[in-house]
């Protein structure tokens, strides 16, 4: 018997859940009290109906929205510079923003930037950097996730890629947060399976490391758990019939709690993610999704307790014959065949002539702090190239 899908949810900020909720885009709006928005989206959706139903939503009560669409997949400082161009020129009081990660990044950095006057890699994530922001000068947003991966709709912070250094930095500031999320599963049925696999793969990704980051939340780690449990249950599901209205909703939130755990931390996996995506434009999600194993194996002497709680909450050893460990990986594994995803950065034309280059900057990314095993450069050199040539015989002893 299918649960009721439909909820508001006041964690962690105001959530509109279930089928048909962007009908109260327009009532979200004026709750925050924006009139003109500027509705931030990708260039892949502009013209698609979700778009088109947003802006009659919101036109029909009477408010002036204005469409940009400029983000990239992976989003440069370039995107965010023309939609604070857009924001500015049209007199916009608010952001909407409407799609996948890259669009939430974009959108929350225009609300977050537009009346700023430090440069955005003044807050860059790293100590206290966001104090120096004006907090009052900060446009509210209202976000409308299309697809389930980020979860940047419930995070404090963005990502963004820095072209001059071929880094992806990470933005942060607690009123970042969105001021209200519709999660409608209905605007996430036309999203084709290869891209509910890599961005529900980053949903797991996100629950997967925040569980196994170092340090002691146990609300984070219950949160993580949770998530994973309904991703094993609905992603095959909704990557074998994307109008499946029940798994595109628990899809949504397991998103939402990706990104609500990592609050926590994240490890290696991201830290070696960002580095790919900045030089080779690869998505993250599916990055992330081929990294993944490679940095579970390096980090095995320390989380395989972890993995033991992991797989008894996933039934993989109801009889005890086989470690958690091993149960654990070889159900990802399998996952991954399952939903099409490549085993190795190789198969998406990384090759290894930069590897000394993207383990430095894995060195230094924020992920690697959280990572539950310290790691040099070298050790992320080493899980880099295991990753690019598909070696799953990397060992973490």
């Amino acid at each position: 018997m299918t649960e009721n899908l439909t909820g508001t949810w006041n964690f962690p900020t105001r959530m509109l859940v279930g089928p048909g909720r962007i009908a109260e885009l327009a009532q979200s709006c004026r709750a925050c009290s924006i009139e003109s928005p500027l509705v931030v989206t990708d260039q892949g959706l502009a013209d698609l109906p979700v778009v088109a139903k947003a802006i009659k939503v919101l036109t029909g009560a009477g408010l002036s929205p204005d469409v940009f669409s400029d983000v990239k997949g992976n989003p440069t400082l370039d995107n965010v510079q023309a939609g604070l161009k857009a924001y500015r020129n049209g007199g916009h009081d608010g952001v909407v923003a409407i799609g996948g990660g890259s669009a939430m990044d974009v959108g929350k950095c225009v609300a977050f930037m537009a009346r700023q006057t430090h440069s955005i890699w003044d807050f860059e994530e790293a100590g206290e950097r966001w104090k120096q922001a004006d907090a009052k000068a900060v446009a509210p947003v209202i976000a409308v996730p299309t697809a389930a991966g980020t979860g940047s709709e419930v995070a404090r912070g963005a990502v963004v890629t820095n072209l001059a250094t071929k880094e992806k930095r990470p933005i942060f500031h607690p009123k970042m947060m969105p001021k209200i999320v519709i999660a409608d599963p209905e605007l996430s049925v036309g999203l084709p399976p290869a891209m509910t696999a890599a961005t529900g793969l980053d949903a797991l990704t996100h629950c997967v490391e925040a569980y196994c980051a170092k340090g002691f939340h146990p609300m984070a780690d219950g949160i993580a758990l949770q998530g994973i449990a309904l991703i094993a249950r609905y992603l095959p599901r909704a990557f074998a019939k994307g109008d499946d209205i029940e798994a595109r909703s628990r899809m949504l939130a397991a998103a939402a709690m990706g990104a609500t755990a990592f609050q926590k931390g994240l490890g290696a996996t991201h830290a070696i993610s960002h580095p790919v995506n900045a030089f080779y434009d690869t998505h993250h999600g599916l990055t992330n999704a081929i990294v993944m194993p490679y940095v579970l194996l390096w980090n095995r002497p320390v989380i395989e307790h972890k993995m033991a709680i992991l797989s008894r909450v996933l039934d993989l050893q109801p009889n005890l014959t086989q470690h958690g460990f091993d149960a654990v990986l070889g159900w990802l594994l399998d996952l991954r065949i399952s939903l099409n995803i490549p085993n190795s950065l190789a198969e998406l034309g990384v090759p290894e002539d930069r590897v000394e280059a993207m383990a430095e900057q894995a060195m230094r990314d924020p992920s690697a702090e959280c990572n539950p095993r310290p790691m040099t450069q070298d050790d992320f050199a080493r899980v880099i190239r295991a990753a690019i040539c598909g070696d799953l015989t990397i060992s973490g002893g």
